[in-house]
């Protein structure tokens, strides 16, 4: 199951049998700005794995939002989501929603120049 509203994700999953795996993992995110850095995005995930609590935060400037996904991915896997399930794609349409809703609070527009060193490694 999975919930968007802007500002808010929540992804849903329980085990239907006893070697599986469960979670409730919720990514709230707010556009914040600063003098110095400019426009950026304030990331919270927090929730459970297989019954373990977590929390978390990250932040990403309006150069490398669009890689937000896969930085909510590395804390999942960091607090116990299997290697063999991604978040985003079991949702995609939810995650379009809040993709979307980022790029409009952030200003973002196609072809947006990104800073090279916020490009991921080949």
């Amino acid at each position: 199951m999975a919930q968007f509203e802007p500002g808010y994700l929540r992804l849903q999953r329980t085990a239907l049998q006893p070697d599986d795996f469960s979670y409730d993992i919720a990514l709230h995110y707010d556009v914040l700005q600063d003098a110095e850095r400019g426009k950026y995005v304030h990331f919270k995930v927090e929730g459970r794995i297989n019954d373990q609590a977590f929390d978390d935060e990250f932040e990403l400037g309006k150069d490398e939002w669009y890689n937000f996904a896969s930085s909510a991915d590395h804390i999942a896997r960091k607090n116990g989501l299997p290697a063999t399930h991604v978040l985003s794609l079991s949702v995609h349409s939810h995650y379009d929603a809040a993709f979307e809703d980022i790029r409009s609070r952030i200003g973002a527009k196609s072809g947006d120049a990104v800073a090279p060193e916020h490009l991921p490694p080949y």
